[in-house]
């Protein structure tokens, strides 16, 4: 367990620590003596530490290590203890405190207002969702359903380079308003155009050649156990009824309306895929293996929704 106090543990980052490497290495000691959860962009103490330094000192996150030698400014020492106090000892996630979050190797600014992006979705983007999609065609419209910040339409739009025009949609003004921050921050807005809309809502007449969407998927067990860090998150974006399902359950009966033949809805659902296996056993969801291991996001046609009754 940590055994530095809140003032101790700023005067040993301002006064003893002088280059990045003494930091990468100090940091990596003090979060895993610490209670605080990985999980928001970071998967061990190691990647808290890189993607803490590189947003405080504008460093690329995946060029980090070729910048082991250079010594910190007094500044810079006062601005890492800073966040690094606020990391630990109210739990709050690195990427609220710097306003960044590595998404598909693109930085999105984010804040309370929206999840941080962690969805294992971004494999299919830097695949340009080649199993998907129809490679004949020369442009595509793709939904990006429940948007929060937008890094996956944003992404998506990045990686498809001016292919795909992107509708980016949330219920939530306050996400959306992060969502044009990105938007404008990243210069995509002829390819990204953000809608507010209660799901399909505001989207009549329109089909698409694909749908991806990550919305509230955390069922009541999950929440109440959630760590700390969770808390910082708009409880809006998480929550999905008892079973995690009440808004994927919507999107599954309401999707074919807005797709194109032939086309996929792609939807993450998390934990909360048991519950949906178990409410529905005789349909089969196409979940997709991923490299790292995720599990939790599925792959379904028009045709297979509108063959089952949900």
């Amino acid at each position: 367990m940590l055994e530095l106090d809140e003032v101790e543990l700023k005067d040993e980052i301002v006064n003893e620590l002088k280059n990045i490497d003494d930091f990468v290495r100090y940091l990596m000691t003090i979060f895993d003596q610490s209670d605080i959860y990985f999980g928001h962009g970071a998967v061990d103490p190691y990647e808290e530490a890189i993607l803490l330094l590189s947003a405080v000192l504008n460093l690329n996150f995946e060029d980090f290590s070729d910048y082991g030698q250079a010594r910190l400014t007094k500044r810079e020492r006062e601005n890492v203890a800073k966040i690094v106090t606020k990391r630990i000892f109210e739990r709050i996630p690195t990427s609220y405190l710097t306003n960044i979050s590595w998404f598909c190797n693109i930085p999105f600014y984010v804040d309370e207002r929206v999840l941080i992006p962690r969805s294992p979705i971004a494999q299919l983007i830097k695949d340009r969702f080649t199993k998907y999609l129809p490679q004949e065609q020369e442009e595509y419209h793709i939904l990006d359903l429940c948007t929060g910040s937008g890094c996956i339409a944003i992404a998506t739009a990045l990686y498809f380079k001016g292919q795909a025009m992107v509708d980016a949609v949330d219920l939530s003004e306050d996400a959306l308003e992060v969502c044009y921050t990105n938007v404008e921050n990243l210069e995509v807005e002829h390819l990204v155009t953000p809608i507010q809309s209660d799901l399909f809502e505001r989207l009549e007449g329109i089909k698409y050649d694909l749908i991806v969407c990550n919305p509230p998927y955390v069922d009541q067990i999950d929440l109440n156990e959630m760590p700390d860090e969770f808390l910082c998150e708009p409880r809006i974006a998480l929550e999905a009824g008892e079973d995690g399902l009440e808004i994927a359950v919507k999107i599954l009966r309401e999707a074919p309306k807005y797709m194109k033949d032939h086309s996929y809805l792609i939807c993450e659902v998390g934990n909360s895929m048991i519950h949906l296996q178990e409410r529905y056993p005789d349909f089969k969801f196409n979940f997709i293996d991923f490299d790292n291991g995720a599990v939790g996001v599925f792959a379904i046609t028009k045709e297979e929704l509108l063959g089952y009754k949900f």
